[in-house]
């Protein structure tokens, strides 16, 4: 009401004993409930303006670094018997450590003496080689021998046809020389026979000129027939040097053909000594299977085939070890749909089962009980439970990992992407936004570039 009067009404009393006032009169705690909702609505806007650590969440399980450092199973390289067992389940063993003993059970390695016969088929293979050797050297020096046996023939029968040509050139001549005596002894015949015509001549000189005529004859037809003589011997050398030529061409190849017989027996028992050397070495390696060592340091930490006597064949897996170096690490698998979110590098909080913790989303810096990664390697190809595999490394720079950890134990990884402001981050959360659409608080209206400059 208005004070325009000093005269005071005194509503209250007036009022007194009516029902419709209570009626319409407001409560007090209505104030208070308009301040409070006033008050948290002006927290309510300053949250909004508060930092906000996105993040991805995905199960996952310890692991190691290296996959040698992983868990293995030990195989039987040869098929056998178990005959004795040299550890337990739990214990601890060295590089070398022999783990079991297997006995043979193929009936092609049950000799004892196997590697001793072997060796001696060797040793007679080898032998054999050497005589090889010998004989092939022995056939070389047999055609050396009939090389320098032809050149020797050869060149007599050549020294012989040298001499029948000199022959023959001196029985031509003899021919022209007994030509001559027989004109000449023709011409004395006929001036004879002409003088005995007119008297001048006895028939005694006459006699006489036809002898030497005639012996004149006779010379010409031996020489020629001495040039002929000549001429066939000349004929039957060089047949001869021919036939010679050919008989040792053939007794020389046919010691090259046993030469070449032997060099290939030889080649072929130098290939059966490889074949033998192979399966003696065969033999002592397999000997060296029937003992089944630990490959590292390591535990052994199931017998996959235990008992005494039990058959196991090639391949199978007899222990499994767990190596005792090793570097742990979380293999976590991450939806299709978060993968372009994760990349190397990024930072990784972990809750690992057995040990309290609380996790506070967007801020991590307040939570408890989580220990720090960053992610190392991220598969190229989906497994097979339609994720992608993330191997997560311990974050040197944070709390170090419990060292109780055992590899095969649960976590859940919780990877942390940029800041934004939480009034975005609801409001990215009421569309349906992806997270990581933007950089951040300074500027959550920025988009982010990708690595090639496009939006």
């Amino acid at each position: 009401m208005l004070n325009i009067s000093d005269n005071t009404v005194h509503c209250e009393k007036d009022l007194q004993g009516l029902h419709a006032p209570d009626k319409v009169r407001m409560p007090g705690w209505h104030l208070s409930f308009r301040k409070l909702m006033l008050t948290l609505f002006g927290l309510f806007v300053l949250f909004m303006f508060l930092p906000w650590t996105q993040n991805v969440r995905a199960d996952g399980k310890l692991t190691t670094l290296r996959p040698e450092h992983r868990p293995q199973t030990i195989h039987a390289t040869i098929a056998g018997r178990i005959e004795r067992w040299y550890v337990t389940e739990g214990q601890a063993v060295q590089k070398g450590d022999t783990i079991v003993f297997l006995s043979e059970v193929k009936s092609d390695y049950f000799d004892p003496n196997l590697l001793l016969r072997v060796g001696n088929q060797v040793d007679a293979k080898q032998g054999a080689i050497e005589s090889y050797s010998g004989k092939v050297g022995a056939l070389e020096t047999q055609m050396e021998a009939m090389g320098r046996e032809l050149d020797s023939k050869l060149s007599q029968i050549r020294n012989k046809i040298a001499q029948t040509n000199l022959k023959l050139e001196s029985d031509s001549i003899k021919i022209v020389q007994a030509n001559i005596d027989l004109q000449v002894a023709q011409r004395q015949w006929n001036g004879a026979k002409a003088l005995y015509d007119k008297g001048l001549k006895s028939l005694t000189e006459l006699e006489e000129k036809r002898m030497k005529l005639q012996e004149a004859e006779t010379k010409i037809v031996a020489a020629r027939n001495n040039l002929e003589t000549g001429r066939q011997e000349l004929r039957i050398y060089h047949t001869e040097l021919r036939l010679t030529q050919n008989e040792y061409a053939n007794k020389i190849a046919k010691t090259q053909s046993d030469k070449f017989s032997t060099l290939s027996e030889k080649y072929d028992a130098q290939v059966s000594v490889s074949k033998l050397q192979i399966e003696r070495d065969n033999y002592t390696r397999r000997t060296a299977y029937y003992y089944i060592v630990a490959p590292q340091d390591g535990y052994i930490v199931k017998a996959i085939k235990p008992g005494i006597g039990e058959i196991i064949k090639e391949g199978d897996p007899v222990v499994s070890i767990q190596p005792a170096d090793y570097q742990l690490a979380v293999e976590m698998y991450v939806k299709p749909i978060d993968l372009p979110l994760i990349e190397t590098g990024r930072k990784v909080r972990f809750l690992f089962d057995g040990w309290p913790s609380f996790f506070f989303s967007g801020w991590p810096g307040v939570s408890l009980g989580t220990f720090g990664g960053h992610v190392v390697a991220i598969d190229r190809n989906i497994s097979a439970n339609g994720k992608f595999r993330v191997l997560v490394a311990p974050d040197r720079q944070d709390e170090p990992w419990p060292p109780a950890l055992q590899v095969g134990g649960g976590a859940k990884g919780i990877a942390l992407l940029n800041d934004v402001l939480l009034g975005y981050e609801l409001w990215r959360i009421i569309n349906g936004f992806p997270p990581d659409l933007y950089r951040g608080v300074n500027d959550p209206g920025e988009k982010t570039e990708k690595k090639d400059g496009s939006l």
